[in-house]
């Protein structure tokens, strides 16, 4: 093996391990991610007819999963 592929070899391990250190601390760090706003709803918001209904497919669905 020659001197010039000894020394490109070690620069790209070297290079791996300097990006690999850099992407760390990067992440350490930079800001926690804002909490999603919460969306308040109540049963006023829900127009008629649309949610949860127990149909009876629902029903018979629900009789299925027993054990």
């Amino acid at each position: 093996m020659s001197d010039k592929a000894k020394l490109t070899r070690r620069s790209f391990l070297a290079g791996a391990g300097a990006a690999t250190v850099a992407g760390a601390a990067a992440l350490v760090t930079a800001p926690p991610p804002a909490a999603p706003k919460a969306v308040k709803t109540s049963k006023a918001n829900v127009p008629p007819g649309l949610g949860y209904q127990l149909s009876e497919h629902v029903r018979r669905y629900y009789r299925t999963t027993t054990v």
